[in-house]
């Protein structure tokens, strides 16, 4: 995965989530969860990288805001 931009962790309430699970399904539905707590720019895509386990999905949550609302 690439580097975390500064931008995303620029403020207080701002967060990136990295999720490591042994499948798409399992990622997809960790991100759901998070969704529908928090504000999310959601990953439309994992990540599997050689040599390890499993799959990755990073997506960003904005804690300061409730799902569907606007800054």
């Amino acid at each position: 995965m690439k580097s975390i931009n500064e931008a995303h962790v620029a403020q207080p309430g701002l967060a990136v989530v990295e999720v490591a699970a042994a499948d798409d399904q399992t990622a997809f539905a960790v991100q759901e969860v998070l969704a529908g707590r928090w504000a999310t720019a959601l990953a439309d895509g994992t990540t599997r990288v050689p040599g390890e386990p499993g799959v990755r999905l990073r997506c960003y949550l904005d804690v300061r805001q409730e799902p569907g609302t606007l800054a």
